[in-house]
């Protein structure tokens, strides 16, 4: 158990590893270090003196409850359980609840940083931290019960994502990643694939643009691109095509019309895992862009075709 030092009159919050739960104990007179750990009552302290370690605990406890709110939830969805942003684009209330769990739970912890939601936008605090939640990323998939989509989260500090955390609770596929410190998936270290030519490589693309009805859209790529590779997936989340392009499931990924909570954890994720990722030109312009990722072999070649 875990003192995240939120002091609410005689009272502390307390975050357990390893189990579903966040409850409110007494402070103990005495804290015996065999069964608690003190971590500093400053947040920022976590990073400051470049211990992250209970904070990551945090993050794939909160990941993981998230999405058994998203399996509870599926098999039981109906359409009068919908709204749409655009007649393709599909929000669900599970959508809406777990981004509201989501936040909760980070200001209970965490109350000076700052949030970006996919359904309710920034939280507008004046923060050094930023967390980024995509709720459900693959709604469609969700609500048509299939197994491919994701709840995803990311940390930015000054600007830079240093924690990322992406999981799809059907496949229970947690991954995670801390900035210099490498790439995860259920806790075994991931790496990118070493596939070095395009006919061997399989590789994943989205439709995000259709679905945005635009005219400059993926099709001319996607003819382009798929009768040169040995085959090509389409999952429907930017999140899970990230990761298993990091876990090696996957050879590279491209897509338009993204948006940065699709892919800020998928991003950290990635790199760490040694990909290489950029837009369509192959600058860092991303997603405004497009997106490309890919391992170093393959990253040139699909940005050739692209261009």
């Amino acid at each position: 158990m875990v003192n995240h030092g939120c002091r609410l009159g005689k009272y502390r919050l307390f975050y357990c590893p390893g189990t579903l739960s966040t409850v409110y104990r007494p402070v103990p007179k005495k804290l015996c270090l065999s069964k608690w750990f003190l971590i500093c009552n400053n947040p920022f302290d976590l990073f400051n003196n470049n211990n992250g370690a209970e904070l990551i605990s945090f993050l794939k406890s909160l990941i993981t409850r998230a999405g058994e709110i998203c399996i509870k939830e599926q098999n039981y969805l109906n359409s009068v359980d919908l709204e749409f942003k655009n007649p393709k684009d599909l929000v669900t209330v599970t959508d809406k609840k777990v981004e509201l769990f989501l936040s909760r739970e980070i200001k209970a912890i965490y109350p000076e940083h700052d949030i970006l939601g996919e359904e309710t936008g920034r939280s507008g605090i004046s923060s050094r931290f930023l967390w980024i939640i995509d709720p459900i990323d693959g709604t469609t998939s969700f609500f048509h019960g299939q197994p491919f989509y994701a709840v995803s989260i990311a940390l930015k500090k000054d600007g830079e994502i240093i924690l990322g955390a992406v999981y799809a609770p059907v496949l229970r596929q947690l991954f995670h990643g801390e900035l210099g410190k490498g790439a995860f998936l259920n806790d075994l270290p991931i790496n990118v694939s070493n596939t070095d030519s395009i006919i061997d490589a399989v590789m994943a693309t989205g439709f995000a643009c259709l679905r945005a009805g635009l005219k400059n859209n993926n099709l001319v790529h996607f003819n382009k691109i798929v009768p040169q590779l040995r085959d090509i997936r389409r999952y429907g989340s930017a999140a899970i095509d990230l990761c298993y392009v990091a876990c090696g499931k996957l050879d590279g990924f491209w897509e338009m019309n993204l948006n940065i909570y699709d892919i800020a954890a998928g991003i950290l994720i990635l790199k760490e895992a040694g990909g290489k990722i950029s837009d369509f030109s192959g600058n860092l312009n991303y997603p405004e862009n497009g997106i490309v990722a890919a391992n170093s072999h393959l990253h040139p070649l699909l940005i050739k075709m692209l261009r």
